[in-house]
């Protein structure tokens, strides 16, 4: 177990038992109110102004954007929330060497909306399944999420290997509140549920992924580096500006960062970005060629 150092130990692992128990977990209060109702209110006109979707698994009568980091002063809060980002390495950090943002994306359920198709988001990639987790998604409530207006359905112990077999057992609502939040892995059958009220539920999902994916929102066009080098390091390094050894999602072989500091205007030499076995691999190898020369 990988335990972020900056958080009480003890937490994150409570949560992270949950998760892979279950394949789902609800962080209560993990978030201030009143920050959710001010990203409520600073992405009003948006969903106002976006259209319906289209297509059975978009929905019809659902509202869906991304890019929340350009829309909303609130949402880097959300994407990098440290217990929250605590958890999501510890799940991931097996199978990469760091994590990226995947995908942040709000959505409004509408009255009449039927029930999602159920589904599991790693699906997305054509890997290995029951072998290995590719994503953790946390979704953030805008507003009060009930069985009756939607509340995302969670097939608990659908995960991992057993993600190669038919569910069994009902669905559970992940019902909570603005301020809490619910992690879910790419593996765990689920969907939103059927709103049944006269009221919108909105809320909002930010994705992590394995760092040497290709993400779902192509992160780059979603934040290019006008708007990247605005962000603070270690969230501009989450969205995509970092490489992820050894040497993948280079900029003329070096780190994308130099992109957000001026670097890139001036002509580049390529610099290994190596994990450390290759790197004594080929040091050693370096060695053995001048030795033999």
């Amino acid at each position: 177990m990988v335990i972020d150092r900056h958080e009480p130990s003890g937490e994150i692992a409570r949560h992270l038992r949950d998760l892979l128990e279950q394949g789902w977990c609800i962080v209560p209060n993990a978030i201030p109110v009143a920050e959710i109702h001010a990203l409520d209110a600073e992405l009003a006109a948006d969903f106002a102004a976006t259209p319906f979707g289209e297509g059975g698994f978009y929905g019809t009568t659902t509202k869906r954007f991304g890019r929340l980091l350009t829309r909303a002063t609130g949402a880097a809060a959300l994407v990098q929330h440290r217990l929250v980002l605590g958890i999501v390495k510890a799940v991931l950090a097996r199978w990469c060497e760091c994590i990226q943002l995947n995908t942040t994306q709000a959505i409004a359920i509408h009255p009449g909306a039927p029930a999602q198709v159920p589904h599991r988001d790693q699906d997305m990639w054509r890997g290995p399944v029951g072998e290995i987790e590719y994503l953790v998604n946390v979704m953030w409530p805008l507003t009060d999420f009930t069985a009756a207006n939607g509340a995302t359905r969670i097939w608990p112990r659908s995960h991992g290997a057993n993600a190669l077999t038919e569910p069994v057992g009902a669905p559970i609502a992940a019902e909570m509140s603005p301020g809490s939040a619910l992690l879910f892995l790419g593996s765990t059958l689920h969907g939103a549920g059927a709103n049944r009220t006269r009221d919108v539920r909105r809320g909002l999902v930010v994705g992590y992924a394995l760092g040497w994916l290709k993400p779902y929102e192509n992160q780059w066009l979603a934040y290019p580096p006008d708007i990247a080098r605005h962000f603070a390091p270690d969230l501009a390094a989450l969205v995509g500006y970092r490489q992820h050894r050894p040497n993948l999602g280079n900029f003329e072989g070096q780190c994308p960062s130099v992109l957000l500091d001026g670097r890139a205007k001036h002509p580049l030499g390529a610099i290994d970005a190596l994990r450390p076995d290759q790197q004594v691999l080929v040091e050693t190898y370096v060695q053995q060629q001048r030795a033999a020369g």
